[in-house]
């Protein structure tokens, strides 16, 4: 590991080198530019389902599609409301809008639409709600329709309805169209606007710490650079159906790619910077740097990677999807930290901190600042330190336990969407149940013929069902099914044609993506074996299956559990073998974990009493725990890896507790800068519309400046002090003996 990092080190910092490295990460750029499509291309919106498909509710949804085969897509749900009950007037309109809908001239993509102006009066009423303000039509596009055609007929029935004139009504398009409509959206301009933001970030910080107009520009040239491979390379890897791309992914990939690659170059710089004081040659300067940063580079650069790998393990859709667009992307993140940024910086030279260029010094002295004060206390009063920082830490990760989550993505949409205005009318004027129906499969071995006998079953198995508790109401009912005979035609859509199956749509009496709901769909699964035999059924040859939003969620909950305890184990332990090899020590390695842990529970407390208490949340997104988890703790090991590498690096020289006041007073300002420009990219995402970045922004944005200020700077060196005496003697390593080498020289 030593020579291979001293070899790149030597051929990136050397003149024909440092050269050869820049031409070919910009022909590799340019090339790919010109001739790979882009990441975003083939990048799709991952469902809330498994990559296999295999889930209760999506097998379920399969079967559904083979008995009652249909070319109906996606359903649109089109609310009225008025402030008053309906006039005629406005009914008027909304029939007119229900016979265009039904016409030849309805949009190229719908299907079909509910004929409303077909019905007598008194099933037309039987369609408004309770208070005759609210009324809901639905709507069928064409199946294998995109997002942009979704959007277009979409927004041609709202042209339609505004041609008509409302009179004083609201039309709004929700349900799986509308969100899908919505979602397209939200994403269109989001990833130009978060580059900009994030550049524009980047680029002030950098001038506010350096005031050097290079050394601002030239880290985001570099990310720059390598951003246009990545999503080259990300391109045709999707293109060629090797991996999955998800919109999401790349959103948050690339605000990730300029903030480490600008953490990577201050590690370089700063170090530079001492160097260039000390040797003469811009070469050798940027040597000795990378030999004294560089495996720290390598070994955070690779935490990161294996982080991202362990989401391969997870079954869940969007997180499984993210890990193949983070791999790619760290691995030539890190190979630009490793290459081209020493040769951009060797090129550079002095130059690069114009107008404070550093200067040949016979003794470099460490000016003392604050971090030499923090590191004087950790050093002195290190119990101290660490009791009551870690207590502080420890009452905040309760307050994490309080935590509600949702599984309610429509709470993530802008409250003027209107996907998300016309669900919460739905919510509020009719039965919550309402809003997405459970559909149940009985799917049968045999053909099934309607005599008597399986009326009578069928009619008890929905009797019993209806019966249960969490349940309001089944369609058919039992008496309908019962009067159903051989010579009369059984309710629409009841049973199959090749008569394998029996449809029946379930009412919920709960919101169906609250837990209510949740525990009464996993109730009747997992009585389905029993109220099969309670009906006359035998469960070896009839068996339930339950589909719709209130399956899919309940499925999406079990992912969720499983997918959390298998990454959350597989990224705590390969992070802490890899920690084990940096530090060669498996007390600071497991120290270091602890301490990373308790930052993470610590963040999502105090931002969970931010939210609940000052903006007024109920719940978060589900998702949160398990992307903030993979990220804080992979890009917050970076500071504790800079930092036990430099205490290593000078306990070679000096008694142990020197060596952390060194390491804390040397690493504090650029860590402390590096920290301040991560956390305040992520809270680019706090300015997205969609209400998850927004969340996960923020608890990034905390988790990295407690483990840049809190556990970095205080917690952990503290720690290390009482640990001396089981810790290990450091002894001059090859790279060390090279060092002093260039000393020499």
């Amino acid at each position: 590991m030593h020579s291979f990092l001293a070899t790149l080190a030597r051929f990136a910092s050397s003149r024909k080198g440092s050269v050869w490295i820049i031409v070919l990460w910009l022909a590799l750029a340019a090339g790919l530019s010109a001739l790979a499509p882009g990441a975003k291309e083939h990048a799709i919106s991952s469902t809330e389902d498994s990559i296999r498909l295999h889930t209760p509710s999506a097998i379920a949804r399969q079967l559904a599609e083979q008995h009652f085969p249909s070319d109906d897509g996606l359903p649109a749900l089109l609310v009225f409301h008025a402030d008053t009950a309906i006039t005629e007037q406005q009914q008027s309109a909304i029939e007119q809008i229900s016979q265009w809908l039904s016409s030849d001239q309805k949009p190229e993509h719908l299907s079909g639409a509910m004929p409303y102006h077909l019905f007598p009066p008194e099933v037309q009423e039987q369609l408004y709600s309770e208070d005759g303000s609210t009324l809901l039509l639905s709507a069928v596009l064409k199946k294998g329709s995109d997002s942009k055609a979704i959007s277009a007929a979409l927004e041609e029935i709202r042209s339609y309805a505004d041609s008509v004139g409302l009179h004083g009504m609201r039309m709004e398009t929700t349900g799986p169209a509308g969100i899908a409509a919505d979602t397209t959206k939200l994403f269109q301009n989001a990833d130009m606007v978060l580059m900009l933001a994030t550049v524009v970030l980047i680029l002030v910080l950098l001038v506010l710490i350096y005031r050097s107009p290079l050394l601002a520009l030239l880290p985001l040239v570099i990310a720059g650079v390598v951003y246009a491979v990545v999503d080259r390379v990300i391109g045709i890897a999707a293109a060629s159906g090797s991996i999955v791309v998800d919109k999401q992914a790349i959103s948050i990939m690339m605000i990730l790619l300029f903030a480490v690659l600008t953490d990577y170059c201050l590690f370089v710089v700063s170090r530079y910077r001492e160097e260039l004081a000390r040797l003469g040659s811009k070469h050798d300067a940027m040597k000795a740097a990378m030999l004294g940063v560089g495996e720290a580079i390598l070994f955070s650069g690779g935490t990161v990677l294996l982080a991202v790998i362990t989401l391969f393990a997870a079954v869940f859709q969007p997180y499984h999807y993210f890990a193949p667009v983070f791999a790619i992307a760290m691995v030539i993140m890190l190979l630009g930290g490793l290459t081209l940024i020493p040769a951009v910086f060797t090129l550079a030279g002095r130059a690069a901190f114009w107008p404070f260029k550093p200067k040949l010094a016979p003794v470099q002295q460490h000016r003392a600042g604050l971090w030499t004060r923090i590191g004087r206390l950790v050093t002195k009063r290190p119990a101290v330190v660490s009791a009551a920082v870690g207590g502080l830490m420890l009452l905040a990760a309760v307050n994490a336990t309080g935590i509600q989550f949702s599984f309610n993505l429509l709470k993530s949409f802008p409250n003027e969407l209107s996907s998300r205005q016309g669900f919460e009318l739905l919510e509020e004027h009719f039965p919550q149940g309402r809003l997405a129906p459970v559909s149940v499969l009985l799917e049968s071995d045999g053909e099934l013929q309607l005599t008597e006998t399986l009326r009578g079953s069928l009619s008890q198995l929905a009797e019993r069902m209806k019966s249960m508790d969490g349940v309001e109401s089944i369609s058919p009912s039992p008496e309908a099914i019962a009067s159903a005979d051989g010579s009369a035609s059984p309710p629409r859509g009841f049973l199959s044609a090749d008569g394998k199956a029996v449809k029946l749509e379930l009412t919920l009496a709960e919101h169906p993506y609250e837990g209510e709901a949740l525990a009464a769909l996993k109730q009747l699964r997992d009585s389905s074996d029993q109220l099969l035999r309670d009906s006359g059924f035998s469960p070896g040859s009839a068996k339930l299956h339950y589909a719709g939003a209130t399956a899919q969620q309940l499925d999406v909950r079990d992912m969720n559990q499983r997918d959390m305890v298998v990454v959350f184990s597989l990224v705590t332990g390969l992070i802490a073998i890899m920690l084990i090899f940096q530090a060669r020590s498996i007390l600071i390695a497991l120290t270091m974990m602890v301490t990373m842990l308790l930052s993470y529970a610590a963040s999502f407390g105090i931002g969970w009493a931010l939210l609940h208490n000052l903006l007024g949340y109920d719940a978060i997104s589900y998702r949160l725990p398990l992307y903030a988890f993979v990220f804080s703790i992979a890009l917050g090991v970076d500071y504790n890896i800079m930092l036990v590498s430099r205490i290593a690096e000078e306990a070679r020289k000096r008694s142990w507790r020197e060596a952390v006041m060194t390491g804390v007073s040397r690493t504090g300002g650029v860590i402390s800068s590096a920290g301040i420009i991560l956390a305040a990219t992520f809270c680019v995402l706090m300015t997205q519309p969609l209400q998850e970045l927004f969340l996960f922004g923020l608890i990034m944005a905390i988790g990295i400046l407690l483990d840049t200020f809190i556990v970095r700077g205080m917690l952990l060196p503290s720690l290390l002090v009482l640990l001396e005496r089981w810790l290990p003697r450091y002894r001059p390593l090859p790279h060390a003996r090279q060092q002093d080498y260039l000393n020499r020289t």
